[in-house]
């Protein structure tokens, strides 16, 4: 198969994982959650917020002037996400999971994801595999404008079109929650000078091998790139 096989037209409509690490997004609180949780995740991670430090959800609300409610949801996802630790009578801490515990959550990520595209290679339709490129070349005008906040929200659509192509909720379901735990790791590596073109490249390989229905390749071509998300991770984590 050939992307000239594929048929033309407007591309389908992208396919739905359900999501696990966030509210339905029909309320605006939700949305500033959302917000909230991606610039504290963003804080730990660089080190802005340490190991233990408290998350005061008045102080939080007060610096960023919302309201407590978001504030709350906020931290309810980032507890979910192994990034913060609820303990009693101490509020929320900053959590920081060990390197090997780190490790072998890319680990995880790397296998779940590999057998995602792996399906995928076998099961996607043609309708998905035009999706699934028209999010490719999203993400490669994207790799030139050096915007890595808007390269992850899209890449994000890329991984989820491929776990939704596998057919299997089941797999997509536990493959997106593990992605989940690591996501604000994974998205800390795009602020690597040029790591944004290399990533659209790994892309380009798990592409390619998911139009020409070859599961061992994108398999193994997946599992490369979640490899090589871990290592861009840990030359960001020593950089700051």
């Amino acid at each position: 198969m050939t992307l000239d096989d594929l048929p033309q037209g407007a591309a389908p409509a992208e396919p739905v994982v359900p999501r696990v690490d966030r509210a339905p997004p029909s309320v605006h609180k939700v949305t500033r959650a959302e917000e909230l949780r991606l610039q504290l995740a963003d804080e730990i991670v660089r080190g802005a917020l340490a190991p233990g430090a408290p998350l005061d959800e008045t102080d939080i609300a007060r610096r960023f002037n919302v309201s407590r409610t978001p504030v709350r949801e906020a931290l309810r996802q980032l507890v979910a996400s192994g990034l913060v630790e609820a303990r009693p009578h101490r509020g929320a801490v900053v959590a920081q999971p060990s390197i090997e515990r780190l490790t072998s959550m890319f680990e995880a990520m790397a296998e779940l994801e590999a057998l995602c595209a792996g399906l995928a290679a076998e099961r996607m339709s043609a309708g998905e595999r035009h999706g699934l490129e028209a999010i490719h070349e999203e993400l490669r005008v994207l790799s030139y404008t050096g915007n890595p906040d808007r390269f992850h929200e899209v890449n994000e659509r890329f991984h989820n079109a491929i776990y939704a192509g596998s057919q299997n909720g089941y797999i997509a379901e536990i493959t997106l929650a593990t992605r989940v735990r690591v996501q604000p790791f994974r998205r800390a590596q795009f602020r690597n000078l040029g790591r944004l073109a290399k990533s659209h490249a790994e892309h380009d390989r798990v592409v390619v091998a998911i139009m020409r229905g070859d599961k061992q390749g994108a398999a193994a071509a997946m599992r490369a790139h979640i490899e090589l998300v871990r290592g861009e991770y840990e030359i960001y984590a020593v950089s700051v």
